[in-house]
Parts: C-alpha cells; structure tokens; sequence
C-alpha cells in the first residue's frame, strides 16, 4: 500500500512538473547528478517530487532542503525566487560547480578536485574566483541559509577522511565569509565516506564522491514575505 501511494504521488508530482516546464521556458537550465535529476523539477512541483526523493535519501544537503519545504503557493513564490538565483550561479560558476534546483532550494556541489590538492584541506588560489563570484551572489540574495557539507572516497582511515571532510567544508564556509557572507547564515558538516554518490570501484567513481556540497534555502523572512506574496 505504501508502494502504491509513493507512485502515486510520484507519477501526479511528475505531470505536474512536465506542465509546469513547458509553461515556463524562462527557468535556468541547471546541471543535475545522474543520481538524483528526478528530484531537479520546475518550481510548481519541486516540493512534492523533491521532498518524496529527498525523504527516501541519506544525502544530509538533500535532506536540509526538504527540511525547511513550505509547500503550495508560498511554496511556489519562494520557488520562483530560488530560480533565479539558480541561473545567476550557474552562470556565475560554470562547469566549476553542479547548480541544481530541488524543491525550494538549490543544491550546488563543487568537485574537491577543484577546489583542494588531494588530501588537503587549504582552498586552492585557482579557483578561489570562483568562490568570490558565488559569495557575492549569496550576498545579493541575502534570506537564505547554508549548509556546507564535505564528503570523501573512501582511501584512508574513517576518521581521517571524517576529519579532511569536516575541514574542508569549514574551510568553504569560513572563506565565503571573509568576503562578507554572515556567518550566522552558515552551517558546516563533514560526512567522510558514509554518503557516496557513485561506487569506490574506480578512480573515477571514487572522484565523484569527492565533493563538498552546499544546501540553499530560505530562511525566516523569506518565507514571510513568500506569505504576503502568495496572499497568506
């Protein structure tokens, strides 16, 4: 029975996206993980399909995003406004970072190849524009929260990739402050290897489990002021 409701649910929130897409052509046209583009939808269904993907995955950005879902019309404005912060990263940011719209939110994930030396935790000066680009983004988008969250493959010892995947995603958080992000809208965790994306089969899967992700959302006063919009 819970089976027939999850497809449901699912198939309706899909239609419902499908409409919402071919309405909409003006949405950024964001990257997407193979493992989760079924979750990366138009704004209307976002929360549905999001939240029933993202409450069946152990992925902690997934998992605050749908945590702070609101849903319907509010849902819907505060969708609206995430997709164009959306497109402005993604052009900000390039093939440096996945920008994905999930739910309410945006999900960006950063290769750690590109932003680390292997077994590093120090920013690399390379690709700290990119960075900058991105704060100031968040900065004109100020109501929003952050968590960052590091992941590793799994070479090494638990703790020390617990404790690389920790420092890393402090070391994100900390530089985006410095230029000007509040701190109080930050958040940092380190997963280690629990969460892959791929197997650790390979160099290259093993690369795709490198990554710090960053979860968006609204905060308090955007979703007041989605409230008034939508006519709460």
């Amino acid at each position: 029975m819970k089976i027939s409701i999850y497809v449901l649910l699912l198939s309706l929130a899909l239609a419902a996206g499908c409409k919402s897409g071919q309405s909409s052509q003006g949405t950024a046209k964001t990257g997407m993980n193979k493992t989760e583009k079924g979750a990366v939808v138009g704004a209307s269904s976002g929360a549905v399909v999001g939240g029933i993907i993202g409450n069946r995955s152990k992925n902690t950005a997934l998992g605050a995003i749908m945590g702070a879902v609101v849903g319907g019309s509010v849902g819907a404005v505060i969708g609206n406004k995430m997709d164009r912060q959306a497109k402005k990263m993604q052009e900000d940011l390039g093939n440096t970072a996945t920008v994905e719209r999930v739910g309410e939110g945006i999900k960006l994930t950063f290769d750690s190849q590109l932003l680390f030396d292997f077994g590093k935790s120090n920013l690399k000066e390379s690709n700290k524009e990119n960075l900058k680009d991105l704060a100031n983004t968040l900065k004109a988008y100020p109501d929003t929260e952050l968590l960052v969250v590091g992941h590793t493959d799994n070479v090494g010892s638990n703790s020390f990739n617990q404790s690389l995947s920790k420092k890393r995603a402090a070391a994100v958080s900390s530089y985006l402050a410095s230029l000007g992000v509040y701190k109080s809208r930050l958040e940092t965790q380190g997963k280690g290897e629990t969460q892959p994306t791929d197997s650790n089969d390979s160099e290259s899967s093993r690369s795709q489990n490198r990554r710090v992700e960053i979860a968006i959302y609204a905060n308090g006063k955007m979703k007041s002021e989605a409230k008034l919009e939508a006519g709460k």
